[in-house]
């Protein structure tokens, strides 16, 4: 059980890095490379609609790394 949880934390971990690294900020850094085709085609309101997505994503994830984390202190004590 503890190998399990060392396994989706890492991979909760790797899954939060890259949502966050994709998230627009203000200098629009990797998201705009990405996203940046979308914006000309679709106009701003789909980029917009893709970082709600990632923000409610990063929300989920952030959650379930607290808690994989608080198991793993659990699972070891």
């Amino acid at each position: 059980m503890h190998a399990l949880v060392i396994t989706l934390l890492i991979i909760v971990s790797i899954a939060l890095i890259i949502v966050v690294l994709l998230q627009s900020g203000k200098s629009a850094g990797l998201s705009g490379a990405i996203s940046g085709g979308a914006e000309q085609l679709f106009g701003k309101q789909k980029a917009r609609g893709l970082d709600l997505v990632l923000h409610r994503i990063t929300v989920v994830l952030s959650v379930l790394f607290f808690i994989l984390t608080i198991l793993v202190t659990i699972f070891e004590v």
